[in-house]
């Protein structure tokens, strides 16, 4: 059923396509173009300027030809990390590399691709089928700002799939972390560090501080902390007068990660207090977790799918967040489908034949599986 050649020469073509977050026109053009070949209604919403990028969320329907069908979504995201400007991908013993020094990008064209081949194989089928809407999204690597920014609501969904996790293919993603972001300002007092140290506040050890006393990376089975970014100071020879410092959490547990991030803050108003100078602080969720019970037709679907092609129907959590996090805060019950995409984010990135593969005939099946459901059931 699945077209194994057509499948990879999207997923090459997918990939050859510079797409770096708030830059992805040229790759939403080349899809949009693929899916009105294919016959299915095709429409970008205005998340470009919304979220200052250069493209729109794709928005792309097969009509259902089973009358009353649930009404499903598959979802990717066209973004990649950088850098992909370059790529020369290379197959070694069914395996795709990239041979330049550059990622593969199969985050996530290792989901687009099969998404899209689902629904080709599916027209050709002929298969009863409910409607099928891609949701293709923009910026998904730095905050899932095109997700934040599509208007899903009217698209009247009634549960859909959101393909960009690792493997095994088969597997899903039904319970992931809340995640909080947390950026502190800690002021010091410049002084010429040779002439008159003792006159300066050194924010860089008021920071250090305040850091050595916060329990950071796993701070328990369902939390991580971490401090990911420092920048400040103006020259060696002044007492640095004020340092910026990124930092995050996740947890499973809301109330733990309230109270890992009242943790944070309050070493640092310690710090600065002890220090007799201020601190700057700003905290915000970057997104909230989500937990689908195993007895809800997503669920069900999925694992009834998988198991139909003998793969291994899991069910994972995860502190990492996709899309899925704001599908389901928006009200539309979403999981995660996992691809073959391995070591994303490095250069070492690879995706197999066979999960590709793979990844395409579980997300035609879940459409046939879905088919079964009532809208609104």
């Amino acid at each position: 059923m699945i077209n194994e050649e057509r499948l990879v020469a999207l997923f090459r073509d997918l990939c050859l396509i510079d797409a770096p977050a708030l830059a992805e026109k040229e790759s939403v053009r080349f899809t949009r173009e693929y899916l009105e070949r294919l016959g299915l209604e095709v429409y970008e919403d205005d998340a470009g300027s919304k979220i200052g990028g250069n493209a729109n969320n794709l928005i792309a329907t097969l009509k259902g030809n089973k009358k009353g069908a649930a009404r499903i979504y598959l979802s990717a995201h066209f973004d990649t990390v950088e850098p992909t400007a370059g790529l020369v991908i290379e197959e070694r013993d069914g395996v795709f590399y990239s041979a330049s020094d550059t990622i593969l990008g199969a985050d996530d064209k290792a989901g687009m691709a099969p998404a899209i081949e689902a629904v080709s194989a599916l027209i050709e089928s002929g298969e009863p089928h409910g409607d099928v809407v891609l949701l293709l999204t923009v910026a998904e690597e730095i905050g899932l700002k095109g997700a934040a920014a599509l208007d899903i609501e009217p698209l009247d969904l009634d549960f859909g799939y959101v393909l960009d996790t690792g493997p095994p293919v088969g597997s899903f993603v039904t319970r992931t972390a809340t995640h909080d972001k947390i950026d502190f300002i800690v002021k010091g007092r410049p002084a010429h560090a040779g002439k008159d140290p003792e006159k300066g506040i050194n924010a860089i050890e008021v920071a250090a501080d305040a850091i050595a006393r916060i329990k950071s990376g796993r701070v328990d089975e369902e939390t991580t902390a971490n401090f990911g970014l420092i920048e400040g100071g103006s020259a060696v020879n002044v007492v640095c007068p004020s340092v910026k410092i990124k930092a995050e959490a996740r947890s499973t547990s809301v109330e733990k990660l309230d109270a890992q991030i009242a943790h944070m803050i309050a070493e640092f108003e310690r710090a600065a207090r002890e220090w007799n100078t201020t601190v700057e602080i700003d905290h915000r969720r970057h997104y909230s977790a989500y937990q689908v019970p195993d007895d809800e037709h997503v669920v069900q679907i999925g694992q009834r799918a998988s198991r139909a092609l003998g793969l291994e129907p899991t069910l994972r959590t995860t502190l990492g967040g996709s899309d899925a996090n704001i599908f389901n805060a928006k009200g539309v019950q979403s999981i995660v489908l996992a691809t073959g995409m391995h070591k994303i984010h490095t250069h070492d990135e690879y995706v197999s034949r066979k999960d590709l593969i793979d990844t395409a005939r579980l997300a035609y099946q879940i459409i046939v599986e879905a088919a079964q459901i009532e809208k609104g059931a």
